[in-house]
């Protein structure tokens, strides 16, 4: 309840942002700027999952092709309280995991075969309770409004630029609040978003830890799970589309996350297994199986 309440303040926040960059442009300005924000946000709660599975190079499996991997995800789908997920597979080394969809009913799991061959059979039920938390959660319908938003920043950034470069301003004061707007729209608008849209991956990746490892009950396979994946990352990095890379249960690609914890995608793996850790200490022994 904590972490949709903070992802949804921080979508507030990023959409504040979008209206705020169309204000600059006065009343036509604000309108366009809510436009385009609700029509990314549409188009991504519609389409989003296919071009995520598309980018990521997944294709849909039958049970017949991966009987266990379907059996896994049948089982924890009926303890999550969720329809069956589609279930796909990502033929790529690097063990990896994520989840997609717009809703429940419309939920995939995506594993590649990596993780099938490194993590054991707890820890793998582990990562696809971990997943099937983010469908439970709607997790990919804020992460797409999410994205949606950032876009739409970043659209509306654009186009503060051209019409600052081609339209006419008065010297003096006029010139400076123009100078300042630009500098607003073009620099710290979009870094606001990228930080409002790394902040709500990491409360989701949060959520999704502890609602997989209630699912599953098994938060110590889950951290076991984390250490392995985040190893392999760190000597392998996964080749991936970086639009995609924040949706797998570790980011593949390092790259990603710079500077500081305030960029990531993920909170910082070693928190994670703590908190998983601790988790494991407050749930009932009978329900600690690893």
């Amino acid at each position: 309840m904590v972490n949709n309440i903070k992802a949804l303040l921080l979508l507030v926040v990023m959409g504040s942002i979008a209206l705020g960059i169309g204000a600059l442009f006065g009343l036509t300005g604000l309108i366009i700027g809510g436009v385009i924000g609700v029509v990314m946000a549409f188009s991504s709660y519609w389409w989003s999952d296919k071009m995520v599975l598309r980018m990521a190079g997944a294709k849909e499996v039958s049970e017949a092709e991966e009987p266990r991997l379907h059996q896994m995800v049948t089982e924890l789908a009926d303890k999550a309280g969720i329809p069956k997920p589609k279930v796909f597979i990502v033929h790529n080394d690097a063990p990896n995991a994520f989840a997609t969809g717009r809703s429940p009913k419309h939920g995939v799991v995506a594993a590649t075969t990596g993780i099938m061959r490194v993590l054991s059979e707890e820890e793998l039920r582990s990562v696809l309770g971990h997943e099937l938390g983010h469908i439970r959660n709607r997790d990919m319908l804020v992460s797409a409004i999410a994205a949606a938003m950032a876009i739409a920043i970043m659209m509306a950034a654009r186009l503060l630029f051209w019409a600052s470069l081609f339209g006419r301003r008065s010297g003096g004061y006029g010139a400076m609040v123009g100078i300042g707007a630009l500098l607003i729209g073009m620099i710290v608008a979009p870094l606001a978003a990228s930080l409002v849209r790394a902040a709500i991956s990491r409360s989701r990746e949060s959520g999704a830890d502890e609602a997989g490892a209630r699912i599953t009950g098994t938060p110590l396979a889950l951290a076991s799970a984390l250490e392995k994946i985040e190893n392999y990352s760190r000597a392998r990095p996964m080749q991936v589309n970086q639009a995609v890379a924040p949706l797998f249960i570790i980011n593949p690609l390092k790259g990603g996350d710079f500077v500081s914890g305030l960029f990531r995608t993920h909170p910082p793996t070693e928190h994670r297994v703590r908190r998983l850790r601790e988790l494991a200490k407050k749930m009932e022994p009978r329900l600690i199986r690893y």
